[in-house]
Order: C-alpha cells, then sequence, then structure tokens
C-alpha cells in the first residue's frame, strides 16, 4: 500500500476538520504532483510528467486493446442488437466516446492518482447531464446515468467529462483555442466547486441542488434562452405524452404497447408470466409509501425497448402500468452490469452491494441532490437489473448545438454538479485541499485530455476499420 494512501486511511480514522483534511490533501502534493495529471499513460501520447509522480501501473502499463474491450463486453450483450450497438457508436468520434467507457476504465486505471477515492459516477461525460422532475415536481440540473457508478479515484470521473468536453467541442466544430478554453472552464468549475462545497457544512453539501428556476436568473440572456428552450422540451416528457406515441387501445380499452422492431418489441411469454411475481419483488426494494402508492397501480403491458448507445444490447424494459382513474405510470427495468470501473478499471466491489442493481440505486442516491422516488432493483434469471420511471419531465441539452460560449456555460455547469456529488464523500476535503486555489491541475487535466481525445479518435476508426472488414 502507498504512503498516500495510508496517511489518507489513518487521518479517516483521526475524523479530521475540513482545515486538517485539507491540509492532508496539500501535503499529497508533494507525492503526486498536480502536474502528473498531465500524464498520458496509455493514450499513446508522450507522458511529460515529472519523473518521480505516483501512478499505478506507470511503467509497466500492458498493451492498450481498445477492440478487445468491446468484444468482450459485446459478449455480454444481446448478440442481436450488437450490430446496433457498435452503429450508433459510429454515427460520430463522440457517439463512439459514449460508448467506451469500459475503455477508458482500463486506461485511467494505468493513469496518475493520489489514491482517494469518491462515490464515482462512472461515466460523467456531458451528455449524462440533463434536467428531470424532483418529487416536489420542480426541474432540477444533475447526473442523469449511474450504470457504472462505483468507488473510485476521483480523477475518473473528472478526466471522463473533460475529454468529453475536448471531444464534443470538436465534434461541434469549435476552433481548438474554444475547444481549450471549454475543457478549462469545466476543469475549473469542478475544483472551486469542490471548494466552495468545503465552506460549508455536510448537512449543507447533502441538500444543496441546482433548481432551475434558482439557476435561470443566474445567467445571461442567451443562456437562458438555451436553458428555457430545455425545460420546455422537458415538461412535455410525460408518461401520458410517451404513451400517446407507443401504445394503442385494445377493445377492452387497455393500453398495449405498440412494437417497432428493433427499438421496441414484445417479450417472450415467459418473460411476462413472471413480471407479477418480479414487481412484487421490486415493491420490497421502495420505500413504504412508494410501494403503497404502487398498490394502486395495474400492470398492463411489458416490452423489451433499446436505450442509449453504450447500453445497447443490455436488457431494458418498459413497464405500462396504470392506475385507478386510469392515469399512467411508466417503470423502466434495465440490467445492471458490473460496473466498468471494476471489470477494466480493479475498482473494488462494495461489499454492502448485494447485486448492482443495488449499487446502481445506492450511488444514484448519494451522487444526485434528488433521486425519483420509484428508484428499486430485483434479480431475475441471474441477472441483476434495477427500476425507474421511464419519462417523468426528463430533458438534456444538446451540447453539439451550442455556440462556444454558451457550450462554455453548459460544461462549467457540469463540472459544478460533479463537485457537488464529489462532496458527498467523506474524503471530498482532500480533494478539495490537494487541487488548491491555483489552475495547475485545470492545466494538467486539460493537456491530459486534448491528448486523450487524440487517442480516442484514432481508437473511433480503429473499429470503423475492423467493422468495415467484419473483425468485429
Amino acid at each position: 500500500m502507498s504512503t498516500h494512501v495510508s496517511r489518507l486511511q489513518s487521518a479517516r480514522a483521526r475524523h479530521l476538520t475540513i482545515t486538517e483534511a485539507m491540509a492532508a490533501g496539500r501535503a499529497l502534493r508533494a507525492e503526486v504532483p498536480r502536474s502528473a495529471h498531465r500524464d498520458a499513460t496509455r493514450s499513446g501520447a508522450a507522458s511529460t510528467a515529472p519523473a518521480d509522480a505516483t501512478t499505478s501501473a506507470r511503467a509497466e502499463a500492458p498493451t492498450r486493446d481498445p477492440l478487445g474491450i468491446l468484444a468482450a463486453q459485446n459478449a455480454t450483450r444481446l448478440a442481436h442488437l450488437v450490430p446496433l450497438r457498435l452503429e450508433r457508436m459510429l454515427t460520430s468520434p463522440f457517439a463512439f466516446y459514449r460508448g467506451t467507457a469500459g475503455i477508458m476504465a482500463a486506461d485511467l486505471a494505468a493513469g496518475a492518482s493520489t489514491g482517494i477515492d469518491v462515490v464515482s459516477c462512472g461515466d460523467a461525460h456531458i451528455s449524462n447531464f440533463g434536467l428531470f422532475a424532483s418529487p416536489q415536481r420542480t426541474l432540477v440540473f444533475d447526473l442523469n446515468d449511474f450504470d457504472e457508478a462505483a468507488s473510485a479515484p476521483w480523477e475518473w470521473d473528472v478526466k471522463r467529462l473533460v475529454a468529453s468536453v475536448v471531444i464534443g467541442a470538436r465534434d461541434a466544430g469549435h476552433s481548438e483555442k474554444q475547444v481549450r478554453r471549454a475543457a478549462l472552464a469545466s476543469a475549473s468549475a469542478y475544483r472551486t466547486g469542490l471548494r466552495d462545497m468545503m465552506k460549508i457544512d455536510a448537512l449543507e453539501r447533502y441538500y444543496t441542488r441546482v433548481d432551475t428556476d434558482e439557476l435561470h436568473p443566474e445567467l445571461d440572456s442567451a443562456a437562458q434562452k438555451v436553458l428555457d428552450k430545455a425545460t420546455r422540451q422537458a415538461r412535455r416528457r410525460t408518461n401520458a405524452a410517451y404513451l400517446e406515441k407507443v401504445t394503442a387501445r385494445d377493445d377492452d380499452g387497455t393500453l398495449l404497447i405498440v412494437e417497432d422492431p428493433p427499438v421496441l418489441t414484445h417479450v417472450a411469454e415467459a418473460v411476462e408470466s413472471d413480471v407479477e411475481a418480479l414487481f412484487e419483488r421490486y415493491r420490497s426494494t421502495v420505500p413504504a409509501d412508494i410501494a403503497l402508492l404502487l398498490s394502486h397501480f395495474t400492470l398492463n403491458d411489458v416490452a423489451m425497448r433499446v436505450v442509449g448507445v453504450g447500453s445497447v444490447g443490455t436488457r431494458c424494459y418498459i413497464l405500462i402500468l396504470s392506475g385507478p382513474a386510469g392515469e399512467p405510470l411508466i417503470l423502466q427495468v434495465k440490467e445492471a452490469q458490473q460496473s466498468v470501473l471494476q471489470t477494466f478499471g480493479g475498482a473494488a466491489v462494495h461489499v454492502d452491494h448485494a447485486s448492482d442493481g443495488q449499487r446502481v440505486v445506492d450511488n444514484q442516491r448519494i451522487l444526485q441532490a434528488v433521486s425519483d422516488s420509484f428508484l428499486g432493483y430485483l434479480r431475475f434469471g441471474g441477472r441483476d437489473f434495477y427500476v425507474r420511471q421511464f419519462r417523468d419531465m426528463k430533458g438534456s441539452i444538446d451540447a453539439s448545438t451550442l455556440p462556444p460560449k454558451e457550450f462554455r456555460t453548459y460544461v462549467s455547469g457540469c463540472g459544478t454538479v460533479l463537485a457537488r456529488a464529489h462532496a458527498q464523500s467523506l474524503d471530498a476535503p482532500v480533494v478539495a485541499g490537494y487541487l488548491g486555489g491555483s489552475d495547475e491541475f485545470d492545466q494538467a487535466v486539460v493537456d491530459w485530455s486534448l491528448a486523450y481525445a487524440d487517442q480516442s479518435s484514432a481508437d473511433f476508426e480503429a473499429l470503423r476499420d475492423a467493422v468495415s472488414r467484419g473483425a468485429l
């Protein structure tokens, strides 16, 4: 075990104050300089980090095998959907990046690390932030994807975010100067956001959230227009609106799903017959008030639905339910595989998580300021699943359409939200102290992200070539 990890664990055992923990973080710079995060180990770019910087497997990093990782993931997916997964990943360099959390986890495991773990999102790219309704029916802006969430080095989420800024900005046609400015804005927002979180107590950090109504007055007029458009779209994305698109009533007036292969297909009768029992299993994992509320609803139909980019091929179902007044409720039941941070990054498996469904749900509740009241989980057929509402005023901002200034505003917001999420972890003050008040880390992680974006582009072309040859 490295010296800095031992010191951190002893500091934790002594329950250091915020001030003392931040001082411990500053002391870590002697062992892992902030400039060490410029190191592009395994990404194919030359390292410019100090020779004595502490890294994980720095000199002995194994040969990269990005296509091998994709093939390993494909082997766990529904075979008939693998071509669709690859097709979606090849849409653009950013679409490819969205599907490569596993590749990046393997690369990150070989890079510089302070040895400080936090509850991590695992896939904090700029398209995994968005709007959704709180239980109080206000719209909030937060992280919205936790399939890969696990305890892992804090740097991993930050690098996943900043590299996505670079790739997203390049995809949108921004100049290299604008790309760097945006990447620096997101890194700086994370650092300053985490430092600001340390100025308030743990309870205030827990209750802090980005409410769109409160955010709106703080934005300039151009950014307000972007937010207004996103909120209007989110408020239209409801259960009732979705049902109008994908269902029809049978002779008895029951809502049934209209198939749209391969995106939306009915499940086998054997699966459908188990749904009632599985639904009861799910109800046992939600709070008592939600379990009682769910008892008012009747299941009408079940279908398999293809979602996302990286998730294509995993098992995902939607359940159509109706309440006593005919009110609709749509639940999504999505397969939860082991986090790529664990499978490819070597992050530890948390002993408190009996299943990967529970891992996703528990970490989502930790990382989000407010979460879906219907979150739950179950196990079926040897596979883990988690459950959530499918559409409840969920919306997103299409960063690819934003001008450079508004793009910077958006990615800065992503950095701030990620800082709030990491601030819930016990060792967040140590991270804040390590980062400090200068932009040394910001500049280093931007350099790393620029190099990694180049490597990701090369991986994209390698996948395109492999698919064209029928090799994958």
